[in-house]
């Protein structure tokens, strides 16, 4: 399994998105993602899987795994979000998490306090990092800026039509991961002439040559969701492939200013 080690953490770059699997469905498929040996498995409370992810992780040595879940926006204080990541571990059944994260940052979220909540779950064992999720570039520079917690990741939209390039940046200015959710744009990938003459060139596929091109941007982690085994297998693939300086250039001609999650909650983007 290929991994990113920071100063914070090492992550398995490509990772089981859960979103939106509930229930048998869920179990299942986390359970094939493990057999085929994914370690790192993405869920968040408002996800409404952690339960259904407690049993099919249930068994496997916790050292050998890395999980990361995430406190919903309507948390937006260091006590709430304490509480929230401490009702992930109890529906989990974990001890710790690999990594904790702000899901939303919500116009009321009080950034101090919950950097400092972010802290708390560090010093007490409850996370052994921590980070945030959907946070423009002005938003997590302010976060940095206060110095109250390393951050280890960012955890945003990003696909080969929405390139983060700002985001990219930062993250490797301050040693942090960028994980890409919707790595695939939401399947858009698989229909694109320019991804699909590259695919054919590698006998590959069109999905797994959008995981390669994003894994090529930096401190990048993909967390593609699959529910069935030909799929989880043919993602976990995708680390293998290279494309040449020339299907890199092709790629990076693709609009990239295509964003397909973006709920009335969402922050302003573009922010400074």
């Amino acid at each position: 399994m290929r991994m990113l080690t920071t100063p914070h953490m090492a992550m398995p770059a490509i990772g089981l998105g859960t979103w939106p699997m509930r229930g048998a469905e869920c179990e299942a498929a986390v359970r094939s993602a493990l057999e085929l040996g994914y370690r790192h498995i993405d869920t968040a409370e408002m996800y409404g899987n952690e339960v259904e992810i407690g049993r099919a992780i249930a068994g496997l040595p916790r050292r050998e795994l890395f999980l990361t879940s995430k406190a919903w926006w309507d948390r937006t204080d260091g006590a709430a979000i304490r509480r929230a990541c401490e009702e992930s571990l109890a529906r989990l059944r974990c001890a710790y998490l690999d990594l904790y994260l702000i899901h939303w940052p919500s116009p009321r979220l009080d950034l101090p306090s919950a950097l400092e909540g972010l802290a708390g779950l560090v010093r007490d064992g409850l996370a052994r990092a921590v980070g945030v999720a959907n946070f423009p570039p002005g938003l997590l520079r302010r976060a940095l800026a206060l110095g109250i917690v390393p951050l280890a990741c960012n955890q945003v939209e990003h696909h080969v039509y929405l390139g983060q390039e700002k985001l990219i940046a930062l993250c490797a200015q301050h040693g942090m991961v960028l994980t890409s959710y919707t790595p695939l744009a939401k399947g858009r990938v698989v229909e694109d002439p320019v991804i699909r003459r590259i695919a054919a060139a590698h006998g590959a596929t069109p999905g797994q040559v959008a995981l390669a091109w994003a894994l090529a941007q930096g401190p990048v982690a993909v967390i593609p969701k699959a529910s069935g085994r030909a799929r989880q297998a043919e993602n976990l693939a995708a680390a293998a492939l290279r494309l040449t300086p020339e299907e890199m250039q092709a790629l990076a001609a693709l609009p990239k200013d295509r964003r397909m999650v973006n709920p009335d909650f969402a922050p302003d983007w573009e922010a400074e």
